[in-house]
């Protein structure tokens, strides 16, 4: 009996965790879809370090996007889709799995009244961790296409070319470039997350918003503009480390990349492209979450009415 009702528990558990595992994915591509353009553009100004005579110079969000368009047209737009798509099935996929099966694992633990709060963090803290670490080579790859252009010392043709490429010149470090920023920022979502399902509650039930949709697009918009704006630094420094392909390097790691980043450009070196990147992620990161949401409801009306 005991076994029995154990099994169905795994069982369970194992088809909710997929059913994450599918929105996840899902909202990770429709949000990398629409967004794609503005990422190019927020990489390349994070990227642009100290101005060097005869540098090619992006100015701004209008600036950098026309730019692109000119030099490059569609292609250069949306360079980085491809492993952006297959970095972000896997990384929304493990990132809601594990999220949720913390939620459900700790809630006896950290899930108590008025404690609410550690469990989101918690949650948030070790998925952010998982994804990625899991996922970090998708994402080396994915800014080193965003900032590839015919100056740069890199050239590749396709994400296989690339992965071929890094581990021939570069070996398993190269995959693994920027991950300590990476794993920083990890706070983001330590921020993102538990201030989401705050949010969402407060408009519910204190403001009384009446749409459900509009509820999720003011907490998610929200939400990921205070995360964004307090963990940004991390993304600039990530940006610089992933794109460094030959020896002797400019940034010997994240200390040195802060101490340099601060002598040659300032405070304002830090954050390069945070109005492009509050604009790409506001609306991604309502686009990420309602689709998830929806795609959520409907598997489970299929799982109720199939």
């Amino acid at each position: 009996m005991n076994y029995a009702a154990n099994w169905w528990k795994d069982f369970a558990r194992t088809h909710e965790n997929l059913k994450h595992s599918i929105a996840g994915a899902g909202a990770g591509i429709v949000s990398s879809i629409v967004t794609c353009p503005l990422d190019v553009v927020k990489t390349r100004l994070q990227n642009q370090g100290k101005l060097e005579p005869g540098m090619i110079v992006y100015r701004g969000t209008v600036g950098t996007l026309s730019r692109i368009w000119k030099e490059e047209g569609i292609r250069g737009l949306y360079r980085g889709l491809g492993p952006m798509l297959v970095g972000y099935l896997p990384t929304w996929a493990i990132y809601f799995t594990v999220y949720d099966y913390c939620k459900g694992r700790w809630t006896g633990q950290l899930g108590q009244p008025g404690r609410d709060w550690t469990l989101h963090i918690a949650s948030a803290m070790t998925a952010g961790a998982a994804s990625t670490s899991l996922t970090n080579p998708l994402w080396v790859i994915k800014t080193r296409f965003m900032t590839q252009s015919e100056r740069t010392a890199y050239r590749y043709n396709n994400t296989l070319h690339a992965f071929a490429t890094i581990a021939k010149e570069e070996g398993i470090r190269g995959f693994y470039k920027g991950l300590g920023p990476s794993l920083i920022g990890v706070s983001h979502v330590a921020v993102q997350f538990p201030l989401y399902e705050k949010l969402k509650t407060w408009f519910h039930t204190q403001a009384n918003v009446p749409s459900g949709t509009l509820v999720i697009l003011l907490a998610s918009s929200l939400s990921k503009m205070a995360a964004s704006t307090a963990t940004y630094p991390h993304e600039v420094i990530r940006t610089r480390l992933q794109n460094q392909t030959r020896k002797p390097f400019k940034y010997h790691g994240i200390i040195h990349a802060i101490k340099v980043i601060t002598v040659e450009e300032g405070i304002r070196g830090f954050y390069k492209g945070m109005s492009t990147n509050l604009i790409r992620t506001v609306p991604s990161s309502a686009m990420t979450i309602l689709t998830y949401e929806v795609i959520v409801e409907k598997l489970d009306n299929i799982k109720k009415y199939g």
